[in-house]
């Protein structure tokens, strides 16, 4: 692989950019601010496989960029039992929002790989999230300086794992897909969406899941060295 592997695309959340860490760190400021009668951890231990949920939902276009941002607060309220206003929900996701890039919490080893890739490869990023928060962490985490070209599915029109995407990001990077690899933390969205899309791909497995013996996995960033 180290032999025609010129460009290496990345997905941001839940792979460079601690995206769980974050967003407690977020809600916690919010709750303690606003709301100090809800507790951030009971909340938090709710709200992340409900955001996942949604957000794959969002990914394969079941459900709105309006939705995704009230379905994961009421549904995450409403397991917790707490009755809380559409208004209130509404508050808190535009709070949240604002509070979300303050915390640029990055995993471990995202800056040393970075650091050991950009010399010898052109370096991506392929992003289902927002354009403006997005670019808010990249600058916020000192991370832009690294990445050549940036793709979000606003500019591309699709989400991952939607093969146009990859289409869209490998154009713009004036590369060729033989010479392409993805890395990213969803199976769905990263790993098989870039090997439809016929890129190679690696799975940032840094939760330990179960995953097919064929894919390329990493549990630690600083594993890249092993592939790249």
């Amino acid at each position: 692989m180290k032999t025609h592997i010129t460009d290496i695309f990345f997905d941001l959340d839940h792979t460079l950019w601690d995206f769980d860490k974050n967003s407690e760190m977020a809600f916690s400021k919010i709750f303690k601010d606003k709301f100090p009668e809800i507790c951030c951890n009971d909340f938090i231990e709710k709200y992340i496989p409900i955001n996942q949920a949604c957000w794959k939902l969002y990914q394969n276009d079941k459900i709105s960029h309006l939705e995704l941002r009230y379905n994961r607060l009421k549904f995450s309220f409403d397991a917790l039992n707490i009755s809380i206003s559409d208004e209130d929900i509404n508050q808190i996701a535009n709070d949240y929002i604002e509070c979300l890039t303050d915390n640029n919490h990055l995993f471990e080893g995202a800056i040393d790989v970075l650091e050991y890739l950009k010399p010898k490869y052109k370096l991506h990023i392929i992003t289902n999230g927002f354009a403006n928060i997005q670019d808010k962490k990249l600058n916020n985490a000192l991370l832009s300086g690294y990445f050549s070209t940036i793709t979000n599915s606003e500019s591309a029109g699709v989400k991952k794992p939607n093969s146009i995407i990859f289409d869209y990001a490998v154009n713009l990077a004036k590369a060729s897909k033989e010479n392409c690899i993805m890395i990213g933390d969803c199976l769905d969205a990263d790993v098989n969406g870039a090997l439809n899309a016929g890129l190679d791909a690696i799975f940032f497995n840094c939760k330990e899941l179960e995953a097919p013996k064929n894919i390329k996995q990493i549990n630690n960033l600083l594993e890249l060295k092993k592939y790249l």
